[in-house]
């Protein structure tokens, strides 16, 4: 019986681990390819989260398109009807619906990541998987919500057509994929940013929203850059998401300012805002449980 115990435990012990879990050590320690291998739960994440939300909802998904058409309905009224601001020319609907399902889609990415820390405490402290799943999982399932919306923009530009109003979609919508991968990677940058941070200062969770609404104010949404003095002009392409906003509504709709240093610039601040964000949360992630 001993000499059988002593075998076991030598072939045990000489078998090759196949995963091994260890605490991140280096700065730029991301490890970003172990992500592939738990592909599996980013869509065990995204269907949870989908289903939660919508489950015991009266209307369910329908919300998707609640949201923006009430939402293009008061910017038709107060910003087209009593302050008559400009439209570049086009319908004032699908104005607003372009800006408003653009927003929607990076203010969600932001707002849901933000709270991936603190709202995730009870199965970050039971099971170990990177902590990137989360997020991630996230900013998938706010993507099933902007397609939802795009159908809405794209039936409301048939309706357009046909009565007549055309507009002419650019050759930026051939860059529209890179578009919408630059608002979640912004987004995404952002979010995990205002996640490390509140591990420590749970005020900031207070100021998210109110943070991305005036973040919202300073985005071409319901105003076009055309409007605006060379100055302003200027200013605002320091907002990363103007010329995303811009960009996306000339590629559909054929209107609005395109300058290619903007969107350098953007797409510059996009990164660095991304890499911060990656820095911070990897360094948070190894000891955020003895503070949250």
């Amino acid at each position: 019986m001993a000499c059988q115990l002593a075998s076991y435990f030598m072939t045990s012990t000489n078998q090759e681990y196949t995963t091994i879990i260890k605490p991140v050590s280096g700065w730029f320690d991301f490890h970003l390819a172990e992500l592939w291998r738990y592909r599996d739960l980013i869509l065990l994440f995204v269907r949870r989260d989908f289903v939660a939300v919508y489950k015991q909802t009266i209307l369910g998904p329908v919300w998707f398109f609640i949201q923006p058409i009430f939402t293009t309905i008061i910017f038709t009224i107060i910003f087209g009807r009593v302050a008559k601001i400009p439209t570049d020319q086009l319908p004032g609907p699908l104005f607003y619906l372009s800006g408003i399902v653009a927003w929607n889609y990076f203010a969600a990415c932001l707002n849901k990541t933000s709270d991936t820390f603190v709202g995730n405490a009870g199965i970050f402290g039971k099971v170990y998987f990177p902590r990137l799943v989360v997020p991630i999982a996230v900013v998938i399932n706010a993507l099933i919500a902007f397609g939802i919306q795009l159908l809405l923009l794209v039936s409301l530009m048939f309706y357009y057509s046909f009565q007549g109003m055309g507009f002419t979609p650019s050759r930026m919508v051939l860059l529209l994929p890179l578009l919408i991968l630059q608002m979640a990677v912004l987004g995404l940058g952002c979010g995990i940013v205002v996640s490390s941070l509140t591990t420590k200062y749970r005020d900031l969770i207070q100021l998210v929203g109110f943070g991305v609404q005036l973040w919202m104010y300073a985005t071409p949404i319901f105003y076009p850059i055309s409007i605006l003095s060379p100055r302003w002009q200027r200013l605002l392409s320091l907002n990363p998401m103007a010329p995303i906003i811009e960009t996306f509504r000339n590629a559909l709709l054929g209107a609005g300012m395109i300058h290619s240093t903007t969107i350098l610039v953007s797409i510059a601040v996009t990164l660095v805002v991304f890499f911060i964000g990656l820095l911070l949360f990897s360094r948070i992630e190894k000891s955020f449980m003895d503070t949250v």
